[in-house]
């Protein structure tokens, strides 16, 4: 629902200021299906409503659950008909983390990214980032059960859609919203230091996720383009402006491609980066999942680099893997009609890398 398009509606009409709170509560808080689900407002004012405003601005076309349950990822057509991706991950604690876009496509070119093959439509709403949440709420309600946790991870660049993003996080933190704490959420970045800035300076508390995957230029040029406008030094920079004024701790993201960031000298090359900080920092080794463009770094070696970056002093952990078996874990999103492009495109990085090697 277009919140602020719902709120000129009932100003317009000259309705009182209560009834907005009562239109949020059906759709945040009782998660009703549509507008009828507003029972406060009588049938007039409803007709009026369900014809200005849209109760639903994404459509669900299809859901997958991976065979053990404990992922969830929905393919939803927006109202011109761009398509995205969301996922829904059931943790054995009671979590249930909604790993959310925030673009149609994306712009970074990540080469280990199936998203970043698509390239950028757009910029999703607020109303379109809220939603992907409140879809999976609807979808847990039947079980008792809620979501605890929100990480714009998912397709796009946050940053690069910084004020939709924020004002979505913030309508899902609202006590007439989601009512989701602003510690449960967590905005994950390519290394955008304008934004990471600009979220040093946010009233919200949410959490940041930097995808670092490497611990030097040289490495990191090889695979993420953003760090010719970003490298290390101007994003370590940034970083450490960010810790100081907040002083939150910061998750870094290291994805292990096989013999190219995975080896011990690139783990010391992480520790050295992070030193100053340490304090504050934590680093999630990922495993990469497959996309065609890089092999993965076997278990053993993973589970050897966290103990690298421990026995330089760094905080990590192995982050555990939700949705490989339906591509919908870190880098797989990208809508299906995409699928024989994104293909192509991860075989051409793969191609390009080895004319490199």
């Amino acid at each position: 629902m277009d919140i602020k398009a719902l709120k000129a509606l009932l100003a317009e009409r000259g309705e009182p200021d209560y009834r907005l709170a009562q239109a949020k509560r059906a759709f945040f808080i009782d998660l009703g299906d549509d507008w009828d689900s507003v029972s406060t407002y009588g049938k007039p004012l409803r007709d009026a409503c369900r014809e200005a405003v849209p109760w639903n601005v994404l459509k669900e076309v299809k859901t997958i659950v991976s065979p053990k349950g404990e992922t969830i990822k929905t393919l939803f057509e927006c109202a011109d008909g761009q398509k995205i991706e969301a996922v829904l991950m059931k943790h054995d604690d009671g979590r249930n983390t909604v790993c959310a876009s925030s673009q149609v496509g994306c712009a970074m070119a990540c080469a280990f990214c199936a998203t970043g093959t698509m390239g950028l439509k757009r910029n999703l709403s607020i109303a379109e980032i809220t939603e992907q949440v409140i879809y999976f709420s609807r979808w847990l309600k039947p079980k008792g059960e809620y979501v605890t946790n929100l990480v714009m991870m998912g397709m796009g660049e946050p940053f690069h859609n910084y004020e939709n993003v924020i004002g979505a996080l913030k309508q899902l933190n609202d006590k007439d919203g989601l009512g989701l704490g602003a510690r449960h959420m967590s905005i994950s970045t390519c290394g955008i230091v304008p934004g990471i800035l600009k979220l040093a300076d946010e009233p919200l508390q949410v959490n940041l996720a930097i995808s670092i995957h490497a611990g030097t230029d040289e490495v990191r040029d090889k695979f993420m383009p953003v760090n010719k406008a970003y490298p290390l030094a101007k994003l370590m920079d940034a970083v450490h402006i960010y810790m100081a004024k907040t002083n939150r701790k910061v998750m870094f993201e290291y994805l292990l491609l096989k013999g190219i960031n995975d080896r011990k000298q690139d783990a010391n090359a992480l520790a050295r980066l992070l030193a100053h900080d340490h304090r504050l920092s934590h680093v999630n080794v990922i495993k990469y999942h497959p996309t065609e463009a890089f092999d993965a770094t076997s278990r053993e070696y993973r589970v050897a680099f966290v103990e690298w970056l421990e026995e330089r002093g760094i905080s990590a952990t192995h982050r555990v893997t939700f949705g490989e078996d339906i591509d919908a874990a870190c880098g797989q999103l990208a809508v299906q009609e995409e699928n024989g492009l994104i293909k192509q495109g991860l075989e051409a990085v793969r191609a390009k890398r080895v004319r490199q090697a």
